[in-house]
């Protein structure tokens, strides 16, 4: 049986191969969006099957209608290791504008910056960098005499383009992707020498309402003052969204919040966050959330109700002296903890229909809602990641969270009922999506190491 001191000694022994490897992967041009590139990511998906039959895994390539799925399975040597479902994406963004490039986008290399030596190229750190830490680590197992839990990888071609495909796979492949675990590598650390856990993510509630009133827009010299004017009705419900605290209004919208652990809490005010600097980097000055509470609480976890768009009367150049007849507002919802997105939903209607004046009506269209997602402050496989990580590292991993959505991880949770476990080595100056993608050397070596420490961690 293989001890995680001998898996990490393969590990720092292969480094050079590895990073071969992965210059390998960059070096191939699998950009999703475009389909120039459809031949590209096909062999993409066929490398990435190739790299894991090579470490003992049954893999192959799967067709959708879009860009391939890669699906890799592979037995730990203990019969009772729990069953992890390992997911990563290969496709990447164009690379425009090419012209902003240091150099080929393609040609992968290191770089020395004040920093530290860097992984250079489209995809070193979303999500080729990343994911290649989770694979060298299987494969460092295996040299070692075999994994010590059971593993599935499922690697798709189009996260870059909001994965289409995926949910019909999962629909047709749900025995078959069913695991007691699922593990995410697209996520960040808090800085350079500091890991993190993603154990929180914002759900989302995205409504459209439409106020409309008179049969036809109205000259405001003849019906100005007698006539009811639909962006005054909209304005109003709006300013009555939010109280002076900044919190939201909405009749049991807190209902379902809950407050962090305070290890949790504490651990979020010791965390070195300028929030000065943040807002300042934006030019802004003042937190406008809920007044009793931290920047990091109100983008991390805390609810949110925003405005995301309003027009209606004339918005061209030049004035005219109209009285709209409808007027339009986009609102987003951030949700946290159990919020459930349909009372939500059925919240904010009401909240509407309830300022409505005479004369006036309030049309709705939904565009998509999903809940919030977290991973159990008290569970056994945080503790352990924990633990892994802070070996790794020599500290304690934040337990951050993530004011946006990872739909994928959503969707797993909705269709298989896994929970994930969100542990990546990315840092907010990678340059993802931007020209000079760049990945840290260190990120990646010590991201591999990170993984087996964590499969020994869960296999425990």
């Amino acid at each position: 049986m293989a001890t995680i001191e001998s898996v990490l000694e393969k590990l720092d022994a292969n480094r050079d191969a590895a990073l071969q490897r992965l210059f390998a992967l960059i070096g191939i041009k699998s950009v999703s969006t475009d389909p120039a590139y459809a031949v590209d990511c096909a062999k993409a998906a066929e490398w990435m099957a190739a790299q894991l039959r090579d470490i003992g895994f049954n893999a192959d390539v799967r067709p959708t209608t879009g860009h391939p799925m890669v699906v890799g399975h592979a037995k730990a040597t203990n019969r009772d290791a729990p069953h992890l479902l390992f997911y990563g994406h290969y496709d990447v963004q164009p690379v425009d504008p090419l012209d902003l490039w240091e150099s080929d986008p393609f040609g992968a290399k290191i770089v020395d910056a004040p920093t530290g030596k860097q992984i250079f190229g489209r995809g070193a750190a979303d999500d080729k960098g990343q994911l290649m830490t989770f694979i060298e680590a299987c494969r460092a197992w295996r040299d070692c005499g075999g994994l010590p839990c059971d593993v599935t990888v499922l690697l798709e071609g189009e996260e870059e383009t909001g994965s289409p495909s995926l949910p019909a796979f999962l629909a047709a492949n749900k025995k078959e992707l069913s695991a007691d675990l699922m593990l995410v590598c697209d996520t960040g650390m808090w800085d350079r020498t500091t890991p993190a856990i993603t154990t929180m993510l914002r759900g989302l509630v995205l409504e459209e309402v439409t106020i409309r009133a008179a049969d036809r827009d109205l000259h405001s010299g003849l019906y100005g003052g007698a006539a009811i004017n639909p962006i005054r009705v909209l304005a109003g419900i709006i300013a009555d969204l939010h109280d002076s605290k900044g919190r939201v209004t909405l009749p049991g919208f807190y209902d379902d919040v809950a407050d962090l652990p305070e290890d949790v809490a504490e651990q979020w005010r010791n965390l070195d966050f300028d929030e000065h600097a943040f807002l300042g980097d934006v030019g802004l000055s003042v937190p406008a959330g809920e007044a009793d509470r931290s920047v990091l609480e109100q983008i991390w976890s805390r609810p949110t109700c925003d405005v995301n768009g309003v027009f209606g009367g004339y918005t061209l150049k030049g004035s005219k002296t109209v009285l709209p007849a409808e007027a339009t507002a986009k609102f987003s919802f951030r949700l946290v903890s159990k919020q459930k997105p349909e009372e939500i939903a059925n919240a904010f209607r009401e909240f509407v229909r309830a300022r409505l004046p005479e004369d006036c009506r309030a049309e709705f269209v939904s565009h998509g809602a999903s809940p919030a997602l977290q991973l159990p402050f008290g569970s056994e496989t945080l503790s352990r990641a924990r633990r892994a990580l802070q070996a790794e590292w020599g500290k304690e991993p934040v337990m951050a969270a993530s004011g946006g959505s990872i739909p994928i991880v959503g969707a797993f949770k909705r269709d298989l009922k896994m929970d994930a476990l969100m542990v990546g080595f990315g840092l907010d100056d990678d340059r993802v999506h931007s020209p000079n993608e760049k990945y840290e050397l260190s990120s990646f070596q010590k991201g591999a190491r990170s993984w087996a420490r964590i499969l020994a961690a869960l296999a425990a």
